[in-house]
């Protein structure tokens, strides 16, 4: 009995012993753990491409004096020509074409020897009587004529519609539903069909002959062209039957213009940005609906073990460098002193993780209330809380800075999304004023109730504007065509999402992450099949590029062996589309070539002067 006591309570010692010893392990598994998560180590990372100083560009971007070859013709007594002018004029500059316009309301004569390519804002032929005749003539000579807009079949279309390539048209117009690309003219233009939101009467319904060639359909059993060429004599007619113009589809109208002419040349910003909003921030507690009846799991859990490591992988298999911009709580104080936050441990874990990854941490704000003043207007829109006054908002954002340099030292901020893209006059002029390390501002590019809405532009206080185009994982029809029109116009995506899109059901929540990160690879997979030589950017590498491409400024002179090229405003590099219509590029000097699809070409350039042999010419 006594050796069974002792062997007894030998084996319970060894037990014992066992269970410390796995104990011991696993709570130094688990401190290993915390600290690698809490800690993810990064080396800072070097920006492939600075933002410049502007004294730099030495004339500040001022256009080149260089003889416009391209005229906009319009009316100022027709609402719709001003509107069509106006929405093409917007083309035009971000284009950098030399153009000049004449108001027929002013002027009736035109001269259109003076030019080489003629825009038409007109809707109604008539109104450039018996000069129509004489612009037939031009394109015979040589000249390349651009319709911009679908015209009202009466006598004056009717008298010309066999110069278009028109052979039938209907006196009703068509409701277009989609458009279809029939060749390479735009990049992705042919990987699908676009559906066009809240679809109008907004075309000619045309039969051609067939000498048209045509780039664009409606995607219907009706296939009505939408967008054609017609040679004539020495010349060329182009014309656009879509209808809508808005800023949508401004790349739609900037590639009908590339097809004027011997060639088209005009910059480009080339660069894909992915935007994390509201990350890092702190993770909302407790259960989401749709996390607990997919995953059975609560939200926190969900973003570190499957939201996180899904959105990562994405970059990791297309080169994204994610911009992930901090909110630091989600409080909503508005009264100095701010509290500093102080359960760090997620923040410097997927804050070092975007950084590791060769990502950028900016600003979003202290919280979510918008940079406003209590004489601002929300207009019912939101229950956002204001700002008393500057000092207030000048001291968020100082937090902000601090909390984020405490958990990234090495780091520098120059990014600012502001939240729920709405900022304040007050709170824009105090960026630009107080905060000089925010370089660039990262809102919306389309306008909305209150969005701060913006153009890729350089302000005049410096702040380089960079809008995102496109949001979340659920990309609509809408967006689509933003997304198809901006990769032809800038050469430029720009998306953002947030962490708590899962939990939204306006925002897919309800069809399950597994839905919307299918939907979501759909996008960037249709994008770098479209454009795979795109630089993925951070968010203030992405303000560097629209910093060169808005101060750089070209002459082009053209022979008949070359093409040269000379930019003002050059710092250290900048990019172009080059659509060749007459003859193959040859020898390049100056820079480097790169065929995107069918004859459009990416032009990186090197140097001030950039020469461009001609092949078939």
């Amino acid at each position: 009995m006594k050796v069974l006591k002792m062997l007894h309570r030998r084996t319970h010692r060894i037990r014992f012993r066992r269970l410390q010893i796995a104990f011991t392990a696993f709570l130094v598994l688990g401190f290993v753990l915390a600290a690698e998560r809490g800690n993810v180590r990064y080396e800072s990372y070097e920006a492939e491409l600075g933002i410049l100083e502007d004294s730099v560009f030495a004339d500040g971007g001022k256009p080149v004096s260089r003889k416009p070859d391209s005229l906009l013709i319009y009316h100022g007594g027709n609402g719709i020509s001003v509107y069509i002018r106006d929405e093409f004029v917007e083309v035009l500059e971000e284009m950098k074409i030399a153009y000049e316009e004449a108001d027929l309301a002013m002027d009736p004569e035109l001269n259109p020897d003076a030019y080489d390519k003629i825009s038409i804002a007109l809707n109604d032929l008539s109104l450039l009587g018996e000069a129509v005749f004489g612009l037939l003539d031009w394109v015979r000579d040589g000249g390349s004529l651009l319709f911009l807009y679908p015209m009202d079949n009466n006598g004056s279309l009717q008298v010309i519609s066999g110069e278009l390539g028109i052979r039938e048209n209907g006196y009703q117009y068509t409701v277009v539903e989609s458009v279809c690309f029939t060749g390479d003219l735009m990049l992705g233009g042919a990987q699908k069909e676009y559906r066009i939101t809240d679809p109008f009467q907004s075309s000619m319904s045309v039969i051609l002959d067939e000498e048209c060639r045509v780039y664009m359909t409606e995607g219907g059993e009706r296939n009505v062209p939408l967008l054609w060429e017609r040679e004539r004599g020495e010349g060329k007619i182009v014309v656009m039957n879509l209808g809508i113009m808005e800023k949508a589809y401004r790349g739609f109208y900037s590639a009908a213009y590339s097809l004027l002419g011997d060639s088209c040349l005009y910059p480009v910003i080339n660069g894909s940005a992915f935007y994390l909003d509201d990350f890092p921030s702190p993770v909302p507690g407790g259960q989401g609906e749709y996390i607990q009846r997919d995953y059975g799991m609560d939200v926190a859990t969900f973003y570190s073990n499957v939201w996180w490591p899904d959105v990562l992988s994405l970059a990791e298999d297309y080169g994204i460098r994610y911009t992930g911009v901090v909110i630091e709580e989600y409080s909503d104080l508005t009264e100095p002193p701010l509290p500093r936050y102080q359960d760090v441990y997620r923040f410097r874990y997927f804050g070092n993780q975007v950084l590791q990854h060769n990502g950028e941490i900016g600003f979003h704000g202290y919280n979510h209330m918008p940079l406003c003043l209590e004489s601002f207007d929300y207009q019912g829109l939101y229950t956002y809380e204001k700002w008393p006054d500057l000092d207030a908002m000048e001291s968020a954002l100082t937090e902000l800075n601090d909390f984020c340099a405490s958990l990234f030292p090495d780091e520098t901020f120059q990014v600012y999304v502001p939240p729920s893209n709405i900022l304040s006059e007050e709170g824009r002029q105090l960026i630009a004023e107080r905060f000089p390390q925010i370089r660039t501002i990262a809102s919306i590019y389309f306008p909305g109730a209150m969005s701060y809405s913006q153009e890729f532009e350089v302000a005049e206080d410096g702040v380089i504007e960079t809008p995102r185009i496109i949001s979340g994982c659920m990309i609509d029809e809408y967006m689509e065509i933003a997304a198809l029109s901006e990769l032809n116009l800038h050469y430029v995506n720009s998306h953002f999402q947030h962490p708590d899109d899962v939990l939204d059901p306006e925002r897919g929540a309800a069809l399950g992450w597994e839905t919307m990160i299918a939907r979501l690879t759909e996008y960037v997979d249709w994008l770098y099949t479209a454009a795979p030589e795109i630089r993925n950017l951070t968010g203030s590498e992405m303000a560097a590029a629209v910093q060169r491409y808005y101060y750089v400024n070209l002459q082009v002179d053209q022979s008949e062996e070359e093409m040269v090229i000379t930019l003002d405003s050059f710092a250290d590099e900048a990019w172009f589309f080059l659509r060749t219509n007459t003859w193959e590029p040859g020898e390049v000097r100056g820079g480097s070539l790169t065929r995107l699809t069918g004859n459009l070409y990416l032009l990186e350039a090197s140097s001030q002067r950039i020469t461009i042999g001609k092949e078939g010419a």
